[in-house]
């Protein structure tokens, strides 16, 4: 079965990608199951997991993905624009999920994990950022 998403719009920025709450819906659900799948993985038993928005929230300040957020964002509202990159990675073929539950399982840290996979969407997406600031933490 090929996957395609001809139901996604077309965002005229990033911006307007990542406050798409209709996208972050999808990507809470995305996101639990690659975790859950990574957790699965790593534990050697099925494991249902949440992922909490704290940990997203970091993840898109570590990937340098804040400066493109509207100032006054509570982490909730973070952990939504990192879901609903995620999901139009995976949608647009732009990231594999077999990829982010290896990197998701192979990871002690969550957050950094997740800075990973949204910085490999960013480079693949043309947006530079500064690795030396995500590095440090």
């Amino acid at each position: 079965m090929t996957k395609s998403a001809p139901m996604l719009k077309r965002y005229n920025s990033l911006q307007e990608l990542l406050l798409d709450n209709d996208l972050a819906s999808l990507g809470d659900s995305y996101i639990n199951f690659v975790y859950s799948l990574a957790m699965s993985k790593k534990y050697r038993c099925p494991i249902g997991a949440k992922v909490n928005n704290r940990v997203l929230a970091t993840a898109i300040e570590a990937s340098g993905l804040r400066k493109l957020l509207p100032h006054r964002m509570d982490k909730h509202a973070r952990g939504n624009a990192a879901e609903a990159l995620l999901v139009f990675a995976w949608l647009n073929d732009m990231q594999d999920l077999d990829d982010c539950v290896k990197t998701l399982s192979e990871k002690d840290d969550v957050s950094k994990a997740f800075t990973v996979l949204l910085q490999e969407v960013l480079e693949k997406l043309g947006v530079v950022h500064d690795r030396r600031k995500s590095q440090r933490r």
